[in-house]
């Protein structure tokens, strides 16, 4: 690892792709994450797939950063890239109660099993 940090960008094309240091490591990581590696004339081009979203690219550009930064990485994220966080006012999901998930016993003057 050296000082100059990765850098997850949206490119002109749209693309989502990485520029900067990238070591075996750092590429391990950012494929986990979803990205592809293309050999070319002057290195590697890593990118995510097109065509998938934005949101999922978000997802992933954010998923491999916060990866990257783990691993004690210097990590610029674009910042049109970054995960909004879910809002407040969202309504969570209704949870199951203790009583819902209980052995309920069948009413009497009926068999376990109905025969025909």
């Amino acid at each position: 690892m050296n000082g100059e940090p990765i850098r997850i960008i949206r490119g002109r094309g749209g693309q989502v792709e990485v520029e900067g240091a990238v070591d075996a490591f750092a590429a391990s990581v950012l494929a986990r994450a979803g990205f592809d590696t293309y050999p070319t004339l002057r290195g590697v081009w890593i990118r995510l797939p097109f065509d998938l979203g934005r949101i999922w690219e978000n997802e992933h550009a954010s998923w491999a950063a916060e990866m990257l930064t783990a691993a004690r990485y210097h990590v610029d994220l674009d910042q049109d890239l970054r995960v909004a966080p879910p809002s407040a006012s969202a309504p969570s999901a209704q949870r199951r109660t203790k009583a819902a998930m209980t052995v309920q016993t069948a009413p009497p003057g009926t068999s376990r099993r109905q025969r025909r």
